[in-house]
Parts: C-alpha cells; structure tokens; sequence
C-alpha cells in the first residue's frame, strides 16, 4: 500500500455542492487507496434526493440536527451520536428534520466522491444530464 497520513482540519477538504446539500471530502480515495472515502454533509431542511440505489455500501453518523433515513421499507430518525449502515444496492435517501444538519458518510470505495464531483458540474435542472451522471456512477433513482 502507498497510502500515507492524511489530515483534515475543520474548515478544509474540497467541497461539493449537492442538489440537496454541502458535501464536503475529509478523506479521500486517493488517502485511502480506493478502500474508502469520509465526507461530511451539511444539509438544510429541504426537498429530499428522490429514493436511489448505490453500488456501494456507505454509513451515516450525525454529528448536528437530526436526520430521517429511509432504507428498504424503513424509516429512521437519527440524532447527534446515532449511526446507520446501508448495504450496497438498499433503496435509500434522507430528509432534515430540524433546520439544518451535519453528518458524515463514510462509504466503501472512490466511487461516492467521483459521483458528487460529477455531480457538481451538472446542471441541477438537466434531468438527462443528471441520469446520465447517476447511470455512470451505479446510482439508480426509483420509480
């Protein structure tokens, strides 16, 4: 392995703009040789992203606010200091709660972090565009 320490103080790291949140990199693939990635998410209340697949697992801890996280049939209200796990391939996606909140999401592999900076290149009123960014990265929206 040729990973070597990488530090991330607060206010660093690239940053994303999702339709429907800040996304910030705090580890990369690129730190991590492609095992893993860590972001940190600062969403407002808002529309939530429609139900999607990813073909990746990845993890949310909530840091502020709180969170609701449909994965499969279930809903989960989530605070500060609670974790969910959702499996590669699991329908999911996430509402705000309160007026804002902060959490990490630590996924398996680079492909997280090379769908949201795709994604902030797109237009968030191309639908096309974004399919095609979702098809290309494994994610699918659900009917």
């Amino acid at each position: 392995m040729n990973e070597s320490v990488h530090l991330s103080n607060a206010g660093s790291g690239a940053e994303y703009a999702a339709p429907d949140a800040t996304v910030t990199v705090k580890v990369g693939a690129e730190h991590s040789g492609g095992q893993y990635e860590v972001f940190e998410i600062d969403a407002p209340r808002g529309a939530a992203a429609p139900p999607h697949t990813e073909s990746w697992s990845k993890a949310f801890y909530v840091l502020q606010g709180r969170i609701l996280v449909q994965a499969g049939e279930q809903g989960y209200d989530l605070g500060p200091g609670a974790s969910i796990s959702i499996p590669a391939g699991t329908v999911n996606t996430f509402s705000v709660l309160t007026p804002a909140a902060k959490f990490l999401a630590i996924s398996q592999t680079g492909r997280m972090g090379e769908f949201f900076a795709d994604l902030a290149g797109a237009d968030p009123a191309d639908y096309v565009a974004l399919g095609e960014i979702a098809s290309r990265h494994g994610v699918t929206v659900s009917p």
